[in-house]
């Protein structure tokens, strides 16, 4: 390789790394000035800081609405997450391994909630939430498993897309081999089937309670009476007043995510179905 080709090959390089840089740093800036504005002293933000102070943090139990809203949000997570998997699991098997005539139109059925605007999901839940409501006359809006089946709907999109993912990724060629030796369908897909495709399951089960836990949108229209989730109560709070607790509420939230994600790629290695 001549230097000229070889200047060129690292001026490439530096290029690519820059932009990944400037994008990288694109994202994080907002991270970086909500974490630093949750350590500030004075109650009304400005720059620059008088001093730093853990107090917001511990404001944050003082508000009952917001220990209220964290558990809510995190309750119609983990149970909107498991219904998702329950769901989304046999889902992606279906689209992995048949091939029937409606099979690209269901394929985009499930991953439509992830295209539709949130705003535009939570209107369509709200009027068929209504119409089941006066068709069944059983209590449906505003109910606590009226607002799990609507995130149900956001989180099997997630589900669907990273088990597709780990399937297209398997040799089907080992249960064949399970198969010739005795194995039946149960068997082959608990013990072969099941250890392939976990980290799509558990990357899966992960983004969609992210998704889930801090939903905005679409669960505006399906909170009822003394029912608020964490999201709506940081949003009603800055409707009255602006001080840094609502940035510790979001340093928390970020850590409780991201020490989610490091425990988790710790052990399905995320790298390898996202």
């Amino acid at each position: 390789m001549s230097a000229a080709a070889l200047i060129r090959r690292r001026a490439r390089r530096w290029a690519l790394n820059g932009a990944a840089g400037i994008g990288l740093l694109y994202i994080l800036t907002p991270l970086i000035f909500v974490t630093w504005l949750a350590f500030f002293r004075q109650e009304i933000p400005s720059f620059p800081p008088e001093g730093y102070s853990l107090r917001w943090f511990a404001a944050i139990l003082d508000q009952r609405k917001f220990v209220d809203g964290f558990s809510l949000s995190l309750r119609v997570g983990v149970l909107a997450t498991v219904i998702g998997l329950a769901l989304g699991v046999p889902a992606a098997l279906c689209l992995a391994r048949f091939d029937f005539k409606l099979r690209a139109s269901l394929a985009n059925l499930l991953l439509m909630p992830v295209i539709v605007p949130g705003v535009v999901l939570g209107t369509a839940m709200y009027v068929f939430h209504v119409e089941v409501e006066n068709g069944l006359d059983v209590d449906v809006l505003g109910t606590f498993y009226a607002m799990v089946a609507g995130h149900v709907v956001i989180v099997i999109p997630w589900v669907v897309r990273l088990v597709t993912a780990s399937l297209a990724g398997m040799d089907r060629a080992v249960e064949e081999a399970a198969q010739n030796l005795g194995a039946g369908p149960w068997t082959t897909f608990w013990r072969i089937t099941l250890p392939s495709i976990r980290p799509g399951i558990v990357a899966g089960a992960l983004f969609g309670f992210v998704t889930s836990f801090g939903n905005l949108e679409m669960s505006l229209f399906l909170v009822g009476p003394g029912r608020t989730t964490l999201p709506i109560v940081i949003l009603q709070y800055l409707e009255w007043k602006i001080d840094p607790t609502i940035a510790a509420v979001s340093v928390l939230q970020i850590l409780l995510i991201g020490v989610a994600m490091l425990i988790t790629d710790r052990y399905v290695k995320l790298t390898r179905v996202v």
